[in-house]
């Protein structure tokens, strides 16, 4: 039987509707899902946009078969990537790949250090809706898959082991990771910056076409956008490391 102060006409449901009708409707949140589907553990690090508010963690450890949920505010925007080979002793350490630099299991406001794949998102964007991509642009460590929840909203990712792949000259961390060819060499030309800083004279070079090739729906430079940046309404995101049916260890 329903409670005496909540029947219909009572002074707490006139408020409650008074409340609901003022109020209008309310964009809620959103969910970012985490999942690890590589052999080890991944630590996946968490970085928001200058304008936007930290989420309620900027970096934890996902097991193998582990997943875990984070809420995103809405017009939030900032990047996601997992740091691979790391070694917390007593909440202290560094990681061989996706390093943010901050010493510990949080990043605390700093960014992966390249060579890293990340997960770049803008909630709430023109026109209200989300825009989505995965970057190969800061280099590559792991593979990763974006899955929004809404039918008809497409996946982006990298699925394939472009370490495996990567040629000589741009391997970093023992074969782990393969950095961009702005990194790896620091020219302009490869770099999009100077000369070449808009999208008539900074072209794909040979290094970004090789990403390209394997991923066709990453970002592979910096004026990569018409292939690469997604849209959808407001849902719902899964991110997965190591996506395919058969992870491996890295």
């Amino acid at each position: 039987m329903a409670q005496p102060s909540l029947l219909l006409g009572s002074p707490a449901s006139i408020v409650l509707l008074l409340l609901s009708f003022f109020q209008g409707p309310v964009v809620s949140a959103i969910t970012f899902t985490f999942a690890n589907r590589c052999t080890d553990t991944v630590w996946p690090g968490l970085l928001s946009g200058s304008t936007s508010p930290p989420l309620e963690t900027t970096g934890f450890a996902l097991s193998p078969g582990q997943s875990r949920s984070i809420y995103g505010p809405t017009g939030w925007s900032g990047r996601f990537w997992a740091r691979s080979g790391c070694n917390f002793n007593g909440g202290k350490g560094t990681c061989v790949t996706g390093d943010c630099g901050s010493g510990e299991i949080e990043c605390r406001g700093a960014g992966a250090t390249p060579p890293a794949t990340l997960a770049e998102f803008t909630l709430d964007g023109d026109g209200g809706k989300d825009f989505y991509d995965v970057s190969l642009v800061d280099g590559y460590n792991l593979p990763m898959l974006v899955q929004p929840s809404a039918p008809g909203c497409p996946d982006t990712g990298c699925l394939v082991d472009l370490n495996e792949r990567c040629p000589s000259e741009l391997r970093s961390g023992g074969g782990l990771a393969c950095r961009s060819a702005c990194e790896a060499f620091g020219k302009p030309e490869f770099c999009c910056n100077g000369a070449y800083g808009n999208p008539d004279t900074c072209h794909p070079s040979q290094y970004s076409q090789l990403f390209k090739s394997a991923c066709p729906k990453s970002y592979s430079y910096a004026y990569d956008d018409a292939t690469s940046t997604f849209t959808c309404n407001h849902t719902d995101y899964t991110i997965t490391f190591c996506p395919q049916s058969n992870p491996y260890s890295y």
